[in-house]
């Protein structure tokens, strides 16, 4: 999805999304035919589909099972711990930081833990661990770009849009101590 058209909140685009319980709570999987182009996690079906309806306002919304199928059904499978980490394509709109902060993040193994400042150092901006911490916060697409399994610099975890609980969660479940 170009700059413009996320700016547009989705103008003259077709979204397919689905929702499924998952042992982390509901999950929203949404995608254009390019890829993933939004992840929420929550407790509330309708709460996350009216997140996504006001992200997308101008989209041309589809709660369509079969176009979202195979996506959401690795992350189910993946969340239930019956499959690995599925390395599925992603369409969003990104700053060129935020899209090597998140092509950073898809390549941390399932099991490990980085630091935000680590990170930083890997992708050549040292002082840049806020930045890394911000690209985190505004990651659109939770599992799909891993963003859980960022620590603060005492290893202790940090924020997660959707609860510290749920990072602590899918960190066990990728067996992390």
């Amino acid at each position: 999805m170009t700059p413009k058209t996320y700016g547009r909140r989705g103008d003259g685009v077709d979204i397919d999304y689905n929702i499924a319980a998952t042992p982390l709570g509901h999950l929203l999987v949404a995608c254009t035919s390019s890829g993933v182009c939004a992840v929420k996690l929550g407790d509330d079906p309708k709460e996350l589909e009216r997140e996504l309806e006001c992200e997308f306002a101008a989209a041309k919304l589809h709660n369509d099972t079969d176009k979202v199928g195979e996506w959401m059904m690795s992350l189910v499978d993946y969340l239930a711990g019956r499959l690995p980490w599925p390395e599925l394509p992603y369409d969003v709109r990104a700053t060129a930081f935020q899209r090597r902060v998140w092509d950073f993040l898809r390549k941390i193994p399932p099991g490990r833990k980085v630091r935000y400042a680590e990170i930083a150092e890997a992708l050549g901006a040292p002082k840049a661990a806020r930045a890394v911490g911000r690209a985190c916060a505004t990651n659109p697409v939770a599992l799909v770009v891993p963003c859980h399994r960022v620590v603060g610099k005492d290893g202790r975890l940090t924020g997660y849009r959707w609860g510290l609980e749920r990072k602590r969660r899918l960190l066990e479940l990728e067996g992390c101590d």
